[in-house]
Parts: structure tokens; sequence; C-alpha cells
């Protein structure tokens, strides 16, 4: 009885997780539009080297960022796994390029951990924490961070 009542004083967060090249990121699920296979978009001349392009989603604009530059990790390949993880900030719908798309994880906060200042190569700023699981770590990216750098950009 009393590991059931344990059970439910535990704080879950659900997590979409992906990958950008190698690197497993995840992200709250609470944060997310939608996610969605590539579209056309189109390329804003001048625009920032992480900026990939815009495009028409049911009649909104929404910027495409190449979270793999973003992250520091050089561009994303683009295949027929890459998806698009579309975000809402105030005033816009941003678009996160991400290699693939892997899961949605319920996940323990108490096992999530400060993230390292670099997380081997990626830029720590842009991450709240690390997640284990019995056989991996993931990222967990501050989305608002990513669109509040985004904002200062411009």
């Amino acid at each position: 009885m009393n590991e059931s009542k344990g059970t439910t004083n535990k704080s879950l967060v659900e997590l979409a997780t992906f990958f950008v090249g190698d690197a497993l990121c995840g992200m709250d699920i609470l944060k997310i539009q939608e996610i969605n296979k590539l579209m056309d978009m189109t390329k804003v001349p001048q625009a920032p080297s992480y900026v990939t392009g815009i495009l028409n989603l049911r009649g909104q604009i929404v910027t495409i960022i190449d979270l793999g530059k973003k992250l520091g990790l050089g561009s994303t390949d683009t295949t027929l796994s890459s998806r698009n993880i579309i975000v809402s900030s105030p005033g816009e719908h941003v678009g996160l390029l991400v290699t693939r798309f892997s899961d949605v994880i319920s996940a323990d906060t108490a096992k999530i951990e400060r993230a390292p200042a670099n997380m081997g190569g990626i830029q720590g700023e842009f991450f709240s924490g690390v997640y284990k699981t019995d056989d991996k770590l993931i990222g967990i990216l501050d989305v608002n961070k990513v669109l509040r750098i985004e904002e200062q950009g411009h």
C-alpha cells in the first residue's frame, strides 16, 4: 500500500523526445503545438544561418529553425524521418527542425539533473536539465530560452 502511495506522490512530466543528429533531446510536450513532416519552405534572405526558412501552416506563417545549427551541432540532415516540431511563442509560431522524432515518455522530475554548462559540444545554455533513464541520457531543451534568444537575434 505504501508503494502505490509513493508512486502517486511522484511528480511526472511528459517529454517528447527526438534526435538532433545523434543527440537525444526532449521537451515538455505541453510546449508543442504539433509535429509534422517537412513541408515546402521559402528561404528568407539575410536571415541568421540557423533559420531554414518560413512556411505557411494553415494560414499561419511559421519560422523554421535548424535546431542542429542553433545548438552548435551543425546542419540537421533532412531525410524522410525529419520533422518540424511546431511551438508557440508570444506573437509567432516557430518550427524546430529535428533529425527524427523518437517517443513520448513520462519522466520522474526527481531524476532530472541540472544541465552541465557544455553538454559534449552542445550549447548547454539551451538546456534546463538532463533526464537519466536506465540506458540513456536525454537533454531537456529549454524552449523558452531558444525562442528568447531567437527574438533577441532579430
